[in-house]
Formats: structure tokens, sequence, C-alpha cells
């Protein structure tokens, strides 16, 4: 269920018409050569959250963002908007049912040559469909 749900949550976020054009990249692991900004997703784990008649699994998944910037709210509209598609993915995906949806917390680090890495964490809660 972690890989359909990856898989899924990229494809979203890739399909929101506002987002796409102002990455770069949307990708699996971090893109080889690129340009900035972009985002991939850094990891993921799961454990069993099945009930007695439906598997299910708890999937925490994070984000990396990175961008260029010099001011420390550079990415801040971007990561809003992230974060706004990411509550919005519908529960009803291929093979699972999305549960619910937690924003766990988010690291922001300024990196060499004016870059920016934002870290977003999410915990999914999902059942075999």
């Amino acid at each position: 269920m972690e890989i359909p749900l990856r898989a899924a949550l990229l494809a979203w976020l890739a399909a929101d018409p506002g987002l796409g054009p102002q990455l770069n990249a949307l990708a699996e692991e971090a893109p080889s050569r690129t340009a900035l900004p972009w985002l991939a997703v850094a990891a993921s784990a799961s454990a069993d959250w099945s009930t007695k008649e439906v598997t299910g699994r708890e999937v925490r998944v994070g984000l990396e963002l990175h961008c260029r910037g010099d001011q420390p709210g550079a990415a801040a509209d971007l990561v809003a908007a992230i974060e706004a598609r990411i509550a919005a993915l519908p529960p009803a995906q291929a093979g699972l049912q999305v549960v619910s949806i937690t924003f766990l917390r988010a690291r922001a680090e300024m990196r060499s040559a004016n870059t920016r890495a934002v870290l977003l964490e999410y915990r999914f809660r999902v059942l075999a469909a």
C-alpha cells in the first residue's frame, strides 16, 4: 500500500494546474540534474493499521522541496500550495482508500549557494479498497 500511495500522491501533486508549473521536477527521489525548484519523496515508512476485516497501513511520507532564495520566507507560498494540495487528496485511490491525512512536521534549512530545503512529513492512514 505504501508504493501505490506514493504514486497516487505524486500524480495528484503533478496534476495541480497551479503547482505543476512552479516546479521543474516532481519525482520519486531526488532528481540528478534538475534546476530548482523541485519536489521529491525523501522517504516513507509504513506500519500495520489493519482492522479485523480489512488490510490497512499507516504510511508516513516525507516530501522534500529544494528551492533557491536568500529570504527566510522564499518558499512560503510554494510550501502552502503543496500543503493545500496534499490536504485535498481524494480518499478513493486505485486499490486503496485514504482514511485520514495528518500533517506531522516540517523542517526548513538554508544550504549553500542560497539554496533551501524544506521537509514536509505526513501520516496517511489507508485501507485496502
